[in-house]
């Protein structure tokens, strides 16, 4: 593996270790419990949808760095998945969990 390939997949793996410890802070912020004051309560269940939209969007980009370092370990990598040819190293380092070359992404 290339230095700049594995300096990619310590980025994905530290990217990772972020998003997780980010979940569980949310997950522990939804489970508090609420207020007794029913205006608070009515802030705390809008923070709590907040919330649950960064968690979705966590998770989604969680699943996608996952996918980005089971290619790796498969020596996919650098391949587009739509056409097949190589995914420049530049587009990979700034969209490191992308599986498509830059022609394929514009379609």
């Amino acid at each position: 593996m290339s230095t700049e390939l594995l300096t990619i997949k310590q980025q994905l793996q530290a990217r990772k270790a972020e998003l997780m410890q980010r979940l569980t802070t949310l997950k522990a912020d939804i489970t508090m419990a609420h207020s007794a004051d029913w205006s608070e309560q009515a802030q705390e269940r809008e923070n709590d949808e907040v919330m649950n939209a960064l968690g979705n969007e966590a998770r989604l980009e969680l699943s996608k760095i996952n996918r980005a370092l089971e290619r790796i370990e498969e020596d996919e990598y650098t391949t587009c998945r739509s056409c097949g040819e190589e995914i420049a190293l530049k587009r990979l380092q700034a969209v490191p969990y992308t599986d498509l070359c830059i022609r394929c992404a514009g379609h």
